[in-house]
């Protein structure tokens, strides 16, 4: 169990039968009376966002919250598929579950899911992935403009701006971040 004093930014807790996160946190000591916490939280399952002011002394329930390592096997109609690296059980995510992180999914990327209750709520992807690029224009020898860019398709069919002197057919590092070119990797 946390308590009002326990609160700060980033915690994760159970309200309603509700995983919250807390994404902005305040502390107000008025001049008379109790101590008050004004937080915004964010429903970890629908994505909603509000307002809340908590006294002094309450108590709230830790989120049943675990982070389980697995494997991304494929897509389907039904969502994609994870497999857990040390049970081999399988999940399924919905396509809103996955949100724009499928533009970084390449089968066996390994990625950490979070399940609350049991049941698959988030996907968290690693900080970058190599993609094969499938599509970009040739470079035209001379053209070196600083700070220009060309647009590339890599193999999960994601668009972004990568440097003239890259080719067709080479991996490159994304940052699954920003979604932006960080480097060409060397095989």
């Amino acid at each position: 169990m946390y308590e009002s004093g326990d609160l700060r930014k980033g915690l994760k807790m159970e309200m309603d039968g509700d995983p919250y996160v807390i994404t902005q946190f305040e502390f107000v000591k008025p001049g008379k009376g109790q101590a008050l916490y004004k937080c915004r939280l964010k429903n970890m399952l629908t994505g909603a966002q509000f307002d809340r002011t908590f006294r002094a002394g309450e108590k709230f329930k830790e989120a049943n919250l675990e982070e389980q390592q697995m494997e991304y096997l494929y897509s389907d109609a039904d969502g994609y598929c994870f497999m857990n690296t040390s049970t081999y059980a399988q999940e399924f995510l919905t396509q809103g579950q996955v949100g724009d992180s499928k533009n970084f999914l390449k089968e066996n990327t390994v990625c950490n899911v979070l399940f609350f209750d049991g049941t698959p709520i988030d996907l968290s992807l690693p900080n970058f992935v190599e993609l094969k690029i499938t599509n970009a224009d040739p470079w035209a020898k001379g053209d070196t403009a600083a700070g220009s860019t060309k647009p590339a398709t890599v193999e999960t069919d994601y668009d972004l701006q990568v440097p003239p002197f890259v080719e067709e057919g080479e991996v490159i590092r994304i940052d699954t971040r920003t979604g932006g070119y960080v480097e060409r990797v060397k095989k």
